[in-house]
């Protein structure tokens, strides 16, 4: 058994997003999966490890559980600090965090499963407004995010020069669920680009939804 224990779900993108990091940082871990779409989030059980019923979860060394992947990401960075996540310059680390923060804080949390399941539930959202609603908060977040990638020398193979970021974290995960969403990623041609390069990476290929052991 490995020091630390990730619960999630394979197309929860927080918990994506964590897989990526532990694979980039070389952390073993083992995997429970909590499938949000059966509604193992609300167990007594997962409840006590995360109050807040959402994945990711995680458990290193037995110590208390770590919950929220902004968090969790953090954490790592300052625990297992090799190889760095964040760049070395405090400017080059506030475009890092504000690359994957438009992702995290502006495009993630206005499309995600509990959301939407009160769009189509407690609203009566017909299935075409619903994709309109997935589609404009996508396509906001993805114009400025093109346009600070695009216009700016720090970008690279990665968003961020040669070395993948919390900001190529943050994004292979949502490029994941446009495309999921038949959204025309051909609008953001440098996000598809350094997107591309990330899933290149074998850290980022091993935690691809679609590959992991709970994937339907």
């Amino acid at each position: 058994m490995s020091a630390r224990t990730l619960h999630g779900y394979y197309r929860s993108s927080a918990s994506y997003r964590v897989r990526i990091a532990l694979n980039l940082k070389g952390l073993d871990y083992d995997q429970i999966f909590i499938h949000l779409r059966k509604g193992e989030q609300f167990t007594p059980e997962y409840t006590a490890l995360n109050p807040q019923q959402q994945l990711p979860t995680l458990i290193e060394d037995d110590a208390a559980p770590l919950i929220q992947s902004p968090a969790i990401l953090e954490y790592l960075e300052e625990v297992h600090p090799q190889p760095p996540l964040l760049p070395g310059d405090p400017a080059g680390r506030a475009r890092v965090r504000a690359i994957a923060m438009a992702v995290g804080c502006d495009i993630h949390p206005l499309n995600n499963l509990r959301v939407l399941k009160y769009l189509r539930g407690e609203l009566k959202t017909p299935e075409d407004a619903v994709r309109d609603w997935i589609h404009n908060w996508i396509r906001l977040g993805f114009e400025a995010v093109e346009t600070l990638l695009a216009r700016s020398s720090e970008t690279g193979t990665f968003c961020h020069g040669a070395n993948a970021t919390h900001a190529d974290i943050y994004l292979a995960p949502q490029v994941y669920n446009a495309e999921r969403f038949d959204y025309p990623m051909e609008r953001h041609p440098t996000i598809a680009r350094v997107t591309a390069s990330a899933m290149e990476h074998d850290a980022f290929a091993r935690a691809y939804p679609d590959r992991q052991p709970d994937a339907e």
